[in-house]
Protein backbone atom coordinates (compact mmCIF):
# COMPACT_ATOMS: atom_id res chain seq x y z
CA UNK A 1 0.00 0.00 0.00
CA UNK A 2 2.71 2.14 0.85
CA UNK A 3 4.36 1.78 -2.90
CA UNK A 4 0.59 3.01 -4.22
CA UNK A 5 1.08 6.92 -2.52
CA UNK A 6 4.68 6.61 -3.07
CA UNK A 7 3.88 6.58 -7.07
CA UNK A 8 0.91 8.90 -6.79
CA UNK A 9 3.47 11.52 -4.85
CA UNK A 10 6.25 10.99 -7.85
CA UNK A 11 3.12 11.54 -11.05
CA UNK A 12 2.07 14.63 -8.85
CA UNK A 13 5.94 15.79 -8.79
CA UNK A 14 6.58 14.87 -12.25
CA UNK A 15 3.14 16.70 -13.42
CA UNK A 16 4.10 19.64 -11.61
CA UNK A 17 6.73 19.75 -12.80
CA UNK A 18 6.29 19.26 -16.68
CA UNK A 19 3.16 21.89 -15.50
CA UNK A 20 5.81 24.92 -14.38
CA UNK A 21 8.14 23.97 -17.44
CA UNK A 22 5.11 25.02 -20.13
CA UNK A 23 4.68 27.83 -18.11
CA UNK A 24 8.08 29.16 -18.35
CA UNK A 25 8.24 28.05 -22.28
CA UNK A 26 5.02 29.64 -23.04
CA UNK A 27 5.99 33.25 -20.87
CA UNK A 28 9.64 33.26 -22.87
CA UNK A 29 8.21 33.42 -26.17
CA UNK A 30 9.04 29.66 -27.15
CA UNK A 31 5.52 29.17 -28.95
CA UNK A 32 5.50 32.71 -31.09
CA UNK A 33 5.28 32.34 -34.72
CA UNK A 34 7.75 34.17 -36.49
CA UNK A 35 7.83 32.99 -39.49
CA UNK A 36 4.12 33.31 -41.02
CA UNK A 37 4.25 36.99 -40.77
CA UNK A 38 6.96 37.18 -43.55
CA UNK A 39 5.85 35.18 -45.92
CA UNK A 40 1.93 35.84 -45.84
CA UNK A 41 2.34 38.73 -48.27
CA UNK A 42 3.16 35.47 -50.69
CA UNK A 43 0.22 33.69 -50.07
CA UNK A 44 -2.06 33.53 -53.25
CA UNK A 45 -5.81 34.41 -51.42
CA UNK A 46 -5.95 38.43 -51.15
CA UNK A 47 -8.78 40.26 -49.43
CA UNK A 48 -10.62 42.05 -51.03
CA UNK A 49 -13.75 44.16 -50.01
CA UNK A 50 -16.72 45.00 -52.07
CA UNK A 51 -18.68 46.65 -50.05
CA UNK A 52 -17.95 48.49 -46.63
CA UNK A 53 -22.10 46.69 -45.17
CA UNK A 54 -20.45 43.42 -46.29
CA UNK A 55 -17.80 40.70 -44.81
CA UNK A 56 -14.26 40.88 -46.05
CA UNK A 57 -14.10 37.68 -48.47
CA UNK A 58 -11.08 35.75 -50.38
CA UNK A 59 -11.00 35.14 -53.62
CA UNK A 60 -12.08 31.50 -53.39
CA UNK A 61 -14.89 32.62 -51.49
CA UNK A 62 -16.03 34.89 -54.12
CA UNK A 63 -16.44 32.39 -56.76
CA UNK A 64 -18.69 29.98 -55.48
Amino acid sequence: MSVIYLLITISIVVAIAFLVAFIKAVKSGQYDDDYTPSVRMLFDDEIVKENPNKLIQTEKQKSI
